[in-house]
């Protein structure tokens, strides 16, 4: 059975070159969720889409289908494109990457969709980086099914206490820690203000890196990022030694 789609919106996460002039494209999509497509002759020196398709860019696309491969019929831009530079550049290629590996194919995910876009968006400013990445790694894993456990103790099922020290487990949750250090050891008040979303202290910003990068590599069963190696060679050759790379 043919598949037609007509004029979806669409963000390219990544592409691949196919044959002598195409290029294999992994799209998030509004409706349709993850996808993928042929661009024939997109390669090519007179090729209309050469410009267009590429990362960080809101695009809206038409396709056909017959397998799980389609083959795209269309594409132009459907808004304002996006500048990133820098730390900003190398953030949505980490949000792209978590997506690719996380996102089933053919699963419609509007939510995520939104806001993945709105993340990129906002990145564009080039403020507050870590921050937004926080946040967008919360929502993705609460839209996917793996919110994270920052209401109270999985054991005594008691709220969370400012005053106390938890061990995050990421299969269940916190529970009160008896040692106050460890790699996935908090402070009360810190899972606190990352359930809430305050990230204007820094400490709390690194230890919800440090929680989130836990919970993430749990949930991708031990694959590496791609981009997450590539930060991290980076902040080791340009920062001082005993940088947190819970920043990253």
């Amino acid at each position: 059975m043919i598949r037609r789609v007509q004029n979806e919106p669409v963000w390219l996460l990544h592409h691949r070159d196919y044959q002598d002039s195409s290029r294999i494209l992994e799209l998030l999509s509004r409706d349709h969720g993850r996808l993928s497509v042929v661009a024939r002759g997109s390669r090519s020196a007179g090729s209309r889409l050469k410009g267009i398709l590429r990362p960080f860019l809101p695009l809206q696309v038409s396709w056909v289908s017959r397998t799980d491969l389609g083959t795209l019929t269309g594409a132009e831009l459907r808004g304002a494109p996006v500048s990133l530079y820098g730390d900003a550049l190398l953030s949505g290629y980490y949000a792209n990457e978590l997506l690719l590996h996380l996102l089933h194919r053919h699963d419609p995910q509007p939510e995520i969709f939104r806001i993945y876009g709105s993340t990129i968006e906002s990145l564009s400013g080039g403020r507050d980086i870590n921050a937004k990445l926080r946040t967008f790694e919360m929502e993705l894993l609460r839209l996917l099914g793996y919110a994270l456990n920052l209401d109270h103790d999985t054991e005594s099922q008691a709220p969370l206490s400012a005053a106390r020290s938890y061990m995050y487990r990421p299969e269940q949750g916190p529970a009160v820690a008896s040692d106050a250090s460890g790699p996935m050891i908090f402070s009360g008040s810190d899972l606190i203000a990352i359930r809430e979303g305050d990230f204007s202290v820094p400490e709390t910003l690194r230890s919800a890196g440090r929680l989130l990068r836990e919970v993430i590599a749990f949930h991708l069963g031990g694959r590496e990022l791609k981009s997450r190696k590539v930060f991290r060679e980076m902040r080791r050759g340009s920062e001082p030694a005993g940088k947190d790379e819970s920043q990253e």
